[in-house]
């Protein structure tokens, strides 16, 4: 039993999944009924907000002196801070450099993406918390952490269909496969992959390295399952049993902003005007036809060879449980 605390645990009101993930991952923890969990947010909690089995903390990340109070007899910091929304990344580095002071053993701040992050413009503050964190343990190690890497989710490829607990339906836009409406699109050559891991397994791999006694590898990649997006397309044909159209876009093109696509990914879940979701998902496809086009899509290994034995959830497994009777 380990003092486990994890910051960000708030309402939805940012673009983006980051807490819903969260909340996933701290449901599997608290099923352990092994750890003590603090949830450090910025505003004190409302009934419903509250989880059985664990603390709700409120935190000033501005205040240096607290939040190393709050983080003392800490063992593990898992970070869920929005980092787009993180002006600076203020909150972050506050929280890193409190937990340094803390005297805690690791922490894993806000990834929970893909490895290469080159084309996703929206994801530049985790790159600079990857410097940072290096350098913090430039001169010696100050603190162990690792970088939770699962690629993409693999609930996202079955659309509508209801498969995680916190993850709203509407947030799983089909981006470059849509496995319900037999239609897909690809920039580059087909055979280029990407990488997915399942929302439960990533839940599992976490639960897993929180008891894991080994140093935690500085890069922590989860590779679920790799695939080209030209095997999706044959897996989802085999499964719905029906041929896709598809779409094939210029790279130069994509990279110029140029989109000749009949469809756009619906971000219902954004709250914003619907102007302004036709900009974040044209910025979407982009970043992701582009991460694929380049290469840059799949993601290591390093849990997978730690925990050799776990199964991980497939393309076709998930495809054929969820839409292979639609």
């Amino acid at each position: 039993m380990v003092k486990i605390a994890v910051a960000g645990p708030g309402p939805l009101t940012q673009l983006g999944l980051t807490v819903e993930v969260a909340h996933e991952i701290i449901d599997g923890l608290v099923a352990t009924g092994k750890h003590d969990i603090l949830l450090l947010a910025r505003k004190d909690a409302t009934p419903e907000q509250l989880i059985p089995g664990t603390t709700w903390v409120k935190v000033d990340y501005e205040d240096r002196k607290g939040l190393v109070k709050t983080l003392e007899g800490v063992h593990t910091v898992l970070s869920f801070i929005a980092a787009h929304l993180d002006t600076d990344n203020k909150s972050q580095k506050a929280l890193i450099d409190a937990a340094i002071e803390a005297g805690v053993k690791r922490i894993a701040p806000s990834e929970w993406a893909g490895s290469d992050l080159t084309d996703l413009d929206w994801y530049n503050n985790k790159l600079e918390i990857r410097k940072y964190l290096e350098e913090k343990n430039r001169e010696k190690k100050v603190i162990e952490y690792t970088l939770f890497q699962p690629g993409w989710f693999l609930n996202y490829i079955v659309g509508s269909r209801k498969t995680t607990k916190h993850i709203p339906t509407a947030a799983v836009p089909a981006v470059l496969v849509d496995h319900e409406r037999l239609r897909a699109r690809v920039a580059g050559d087909p055979n280029n992959r990407i990488s997915y891991t399942a929302i439960h397994d990533l839940v599992n791999i976490v639960v897993k390295a929180i008891d894991y006694e080994g140093e935690w590898p500085r890069v922590g990649g989860i590779n679920g399952n790799t695939v080209s997006i030209a095997e999706e397309i044959a897996i989802g044909e085999k499964v719905r049993g029906k041929p896709y159209q598809v779409e094939t876009l210029d790279v130069e093109e994509v990279k110029a902003g140029v989109l000749k696509t009949s469809w756009l990914p619906t971000l219902d879940h954004f709250p914003v005007s619907e102007a302004e979701r036709e900009v974040y998902a044209k910025l979407l496809l982009r970043g992701i036809l582009l991460n694929v086009a380049n290469g840059t899509a799949p993601v290591s290994d390093e849990w997978n060879r730690i925990f050799p034995d776990y199964k991980f959830t497939t393309v076709e497994e998930i495809l054929t449980e969820q839409l292979g009777k639609a």
